[in-house]
């Protein structure tokens, strides 16, 4: 028999250091969101299956826990990540005819971790822009995500830069089957460069050279000057290009601190993404710390067909990507029926500092605020002084 405390495989919980560095993230991206005019939205845990999964891709119906609904006899899902909902908002809630800036931030359940290493229940904050087809959108929240990023204090950022439409302009003249194409795409991430030569030994010979050249297609800004000269000049590739060499102008002049590369085979979520994708990475790191890009066709399935482009993220991964802060400074009182000792620590509180009182008989504990003042009682007074 398993003890009692042991939690399932791939959870875990959050203790107070993290947890509190969790929170103040998340209170930094929202605050973040806000100064750009994102509305903040809370939907809901559990949905009915088909809303929460139509238009999303087989990838993401396998990381969906599934349930009855005891009420109706329905199938629900738990929420695997968030921007169905978000687009449900925006096209039947919401239904405002011009911008719509939408933010997030909650809980989301996956069946399966998405590394060795990661967890299953994620808090996934994140940013999304209805209504504008421009790349003005995309680059606000390409803005929003490195911003918010650097205030978290996550230095020497590498955004890579990607777009869906090349993989479809490359395999324009193919019709491959669901199952095939899920192979191919993911190939191209693996960089398997004979199961790419095996998938497309039916391909056209302009198709199957671009289709083997996008697994070199990655570094700085040469690649976009290479992939002209290697991939056919389709115009779903030449605007998807010229689409990348414009935001990668932009960043740079705006952040010039964050390296910009490419990687053309970088395909995750290619499902649902309809044009220009980025994955932000920190120094060192394998994991990705932050995914996001244009997604119009997100919308469909609610009736509602509209440009829509966004951003997401794990705080509690992004946690660890982050240099620990101090310890929060805290003023240390003694516990005490006394009306002015009372008096004086909720005046304490009500001005923004942790005041953490000592119990009888555990004054010697330690705790996580750094108590670097304490009240005391001098002539009658409780007066604060540095310990």
């Amino acid at each position: 028999m398993s003890s009692a405390w042991l939690l399932p495989e791939h959870f875990a919980d959050v203790l107070p250091a993290q947890a509190r560095r969790t929170e103040e993230l998340r209170r930094s991206l929202l605050d973040m969101a806000r100064s750009y005019g994102f509305e903040l939205v809370m939907p809901p845990l559990l949905e009915h299956l088909e809303s929460l999964l139509t238009g999303t891709g087989h990838a993401l119906d396998l990381r969906t826990f599934k349930l009855v609904d005891q009420l109706s006899g329905r199938s629900l899902g738990v929420r695997a990540d968030s921007t169905s909902q978000v687009a449900r908002i925006d096209a039947h809630l919401l239904n405002r005819q011009g911008v719509t800036r939408l933010c997030y931030c909650g809980p989301v359940l996956h069946t399966l971790p998405a590394s060795p290493r990661g967890g299953r229940e994620l808090l996934q904050f994140g940013a999304e822009i209805y209504g504008h087809a421009g790349l003005e959108a995309d680059l606000e929240v390409q803005d929003l995500a490195l911003d918010g990023l650097r205030a978290a204090g996550v230095g020497g950022l590498l955004l890579d830069l990607a777009d869906a439409r090349i993989l479809r302009g490359v395999l324009a003249d193919v019709r491959l089957p669901g199952a095939a194409l899920d192979e191919l795409v993911a190939a191209l991430a693996n960089k398997d460069v004979p199961a790419l030569r095996r998938l497309s030994s039916d391909f056209s010979s302009e198709s199957r050279a671009a289709l083997l050249a996008l697994p070199d297609l990655y570094g700085g800004p040469e690649v976009l000057a290479q992939a002209s000269k290697l991939l056919p000049a389709r115009p779903q590739i030449s605007a998807a290009l010229a689409d990348l060499a414009w935001l990668a102008t932009h960043i740079a002049q705006a952040h010039a601190e964050v390296q910009v590369g490419f990687d053309l085979a970088d395909l995750g979520g290619y499902a649902y993404y309809s044009g220009p994708r980025f994955a932000v990475y920190a120094p060192g790191a394998v994991d990705v710390l932050l995914r996001g890009g244009r997604y119009d066709e997100v919308g469909a399935v609610f009736g509602r067909n509209r440009p829509a482009v966004g951003f997401s993220t794990d705080l509690k991964a992004l946690v660890d990507s982050i240099a620990p802060v101090l310890r929060r400074p805290a003023v240390r009182a003694p516990w005490g029926e006394d009306a002015a000792l009372r008096d004086a620590v909720r005046a304490l509180r009500q001005h923004g500092q942790t005041v953490v009182c000592v119990l009888p008989g555990h004054e010697h504990e330690g705790e996580e605020f750094d108590c670097d003042r304490e009240l005391v009682c001098a002539d009658g007074d409780w007066l604060l002084r540095p310990l």
